[in-house]
């Protein structure tokens, strides 16, 4: 297998990083790599605690697929048993725990989407639980051995919760020890994270030592801002862009990301050179940037022909201000007083309860023939077909009878 030099390996890989620990051992391993022929084993790792992938989990799987395109190995752990314990990092109380159905059902999504990024001819999917499914008491305490409680509370989710008499629980001290000893279970070279695992990459380090082998090089990833601009990307929290999505949602989710975070968007989930985006940001056109990474985001995930109808949905939909002649039809039978919370329930595929139809009428999010209405309990418009507009991208248009 060819590898370019390991200075040039070295300048992709820095792109869109945080921080490299350390770059000096990296371009060593690179260096040993292309001496021998033998390619790096680059880990990452994945708690199924949700079914969806995100784009906020591809600035990760990007970073992974340069470093297979260099001609290196990714091992991509699904965390099937570190799930059901539950990442503290971040976090200022203890997650809820996953069942082992849950997890297992979650961890099908996983390996069917991470290959929409990934190259399969080099990638190891492992599941932790091969090897911590069976773990000893006698092998945990040794593991144990390895961290002390002192250093555990360096941490500033640890600490902030210590000291504001918030429950840690002895099970989320493991977490970290547990998730650094899969770095040793797979001979990890590297490891991937966000800059929110930066103390588990870098126990992993300590571990590997204690096995005898050489620590691995940890490279910290920004974190992704959803689409409200402010809170990490996350499915719990609704503001993220899903891998699968449907084109036009995910065209229509980007075009709505805030001007300044869409320069971030591009580094980071984008081949562009960075000069080029560069002069997209110099040339005062925000929104002709915003639609060419929006189409650049759906041609990743489903080709560029459904770009390409994508975008002239959005510009049926939006740019145009017109209501979309192919807009999904229902029907709303006639009789009893019909509120317009029951109009939504019955018009819309997206929105699953009542309590969030309501919260969407009262926050302004429908348009009933280009007109708003916010009162959930009022009587639709006497017509026999409306133009129904729900939230920012759902249109649909009602017949009664």
């Amino acid at each position: 297998m060819e590898f370019i030099e390991p200075e040039e390996q070295l300048d992709i890989i820095r792109r869109g990083t945080s921080e490299i620990i350390t770059e000096e051992e990296l371009l060593s391993k690179l260096k040993e790599s292309g001496d021998k022929r033998v390619p790096l084993r680059v880990k990452a790792g994945f708690d199924p605690t949700a079914p969806d992938l995100h784009l906020g989990h591809c600035v990760l799987l990007k970073k992974l697929r340069d470093f297979q395109d260099l001609g290196h190995t990714v091992v991509f752990i699904i965390g099937d048993f570190t799930a059901m314990i539950g990442d503290p990092s971040g976090k200022t109380h203890t997650r809820p725990a996953l069942s082992t159905e849950e997890v297992a059902e979650n961890a099908k999504t996983y390996e069917r989407q991470v290959f929409k990024v990934l190259r399969k001819d080099r990638t190891e999917v492992v599941f932790n639980s091969a090897w911590l499914g069976g773990m000893s008491a006698h092998e945990l305490l040794e593991l144990a051995t390895l961290e002390n409680v002192a250093r555990m509370l360096e941490r500033d989710d640890f600490h902030k919760r210590y000291m504001e008499g918030v429950a840690i629980t002895v099970k989320e001290f493991l977490y970290p020890l547990i998730q650094a000893y899969d770095s040793a279970k797979v001979m990890a070279d590297v490891e991937f994270g966000g800059t929110d695992q930066k103390f588990n990459i870098l126990l992993g380090r300590d571990v590997q030592r204690h096995f005898e082998q050489s620590p691995q090089v940890a490279i910290l990833l920004p974190i992704l801002e959803g689409l409200d601009g402010v809170k990490k990307m996350s499915k719990s929290l609704g503001n993220y862009i899903a891998i699968e999505d449907s084109p036009e949602d995910i065209f229509g989710k980007v075009m709505s990301v805030s001007d300044e975070l869409m320069w971030k968007y591009y580094e980071l989930l984008t081949r562009k050179p960075l000069k080029e985006i560069e002069e997209l940001r110099r040339s005062d056109r925000p929104m002709d940037a915003k639609k060419s990474l929006a189409g650049e985001m759906v041609s990743w995930f489903h080709g560029t022909d459904s770009a390409e109808v994508a975008s002239r949905d959005f510009e049926t939909k939006f740019s145009a201000r017109q209501f979309p002649e192919d807009a999904r039809e229902v029907v709303l039978k006639k009789g009893g007083e019909t509120t317009l919370l029951e109009l939504v329930m019955a018009a819309s595929e997206k929105i699953k309860s009542r309590g969030e139809a309501k919260r969407l009428i009262q926050q302004g999010g429908l348009s009933i023939d280009g007109e708003k209405h916010t009162d959930p309990q009022a009587s639709p418009p006497e017509r026999e077909s409306l133009e129904v507009k729900l939230g920012k991208r759902e249109f649909v248009r009602v017949r009664v009878g």
